[in-house]
């Protein structure tokens, strides 16, 4: 259980039955559960509300769980983890690029379901940097673990949980290729399956934030077969 006050979550779903059972299970676990059941209104709760984590459904009455994302994500910085009942790979994309932290798949497996919303809380300051680092420059990049905050030339860029912690853990590592298997367990706490995308989503969201050419990456590299690479000097 965190070591802080009772965290806060709001499940967006609009299946009764599978929102009862989940609000129930997670409210034992000594969360404090809110429910929604219409997209409409899902968006205010959550600008608002302003609670610790969402648990977003894709499919719901009014707005669906993609335009809900996108409709608060500049203004809400808390984890989003998304629930979705497809098998295809492009709902997680499509989410992941969206502003979603993480995913579960339904039927959802409530042990599962918890891991990994502990695993996003877990993320509030990096636990990698032994050293207590709390700032990181790189001429025209710096990043605030404290804060959470990173600018770009002068200008605030606006990161997902997921993102900043990402960005923090190759900054901090800048030189390193970092595996997939290292920034899966570090950045979300759970172990790299061969299958998840969510890292590479979180680069190429981080590429485009950061102005690094897509095409051509000269600040994070992708060393083929290996992982991802900060270059330090590309800021200058």
């Amino acid at each position: 259980m965190e070591n802080q006050q009772t965290k806060r979550i709001l499940l967006v779903e609009d299946d009764l039955r599978l929102a009862a059972l989940v609000s129930e299970y997670l409210a034992k676990q000594e969360y404090e559960m809110e429910v929604e059941h219409n997209g409409d209104k899902a968006v205010q709760k959550i600008i608002q509300g302003k609670p610790d984590l969402v648990i977003l459904d894709l499919m719901l009455p009014g707005k669906d769980g993609f335009a809900i994302c996108r409709d608060v994500r500049h203004s809400y910085k808390g984890p989003i983890l998304i629930l979705t009942a497809r098998e295809d790979d492009m709902d997680q994309v499509v989410g992941l690029e969206l502003g979603a932290d993480d995913y579960v798949k339904k039927p959802v497996e409530p042990r599962v379901l918890l891991a990994r919303i502990r695993a996003l809380f877990r993320r509030a300051v990096p636990e990698t940097l032994e050293d207590k680092v709390t700032e990181l420059n790189f001429g025209a990049l710096s990043l605030c673990a404290s804060s959470r905050n990173v600018s770009l030339e002068g200008q605030a860029v606006d990161l997902s949980t997921t993102e900043f912690d990402l960005l923090w853990l190759l900054a901090s590592r800048a030189g390193d290729v970092l595996d997939r298997d290292l920034l899966c367990q570090t950045v979300k706490g759970v172990e790299y399956d061969g299958i998840d995308r969510s890292i590479d989503v979180a680069v190429s969201r981080l590429r485009k934030k950061l102005s690094d050419n897509p095409d051509h990456p000269t600040r994070i590299k992708t060393v083929w077969g290996s992982g991802y690479l900060f270059v330090a000097d590309a800021w200058n």
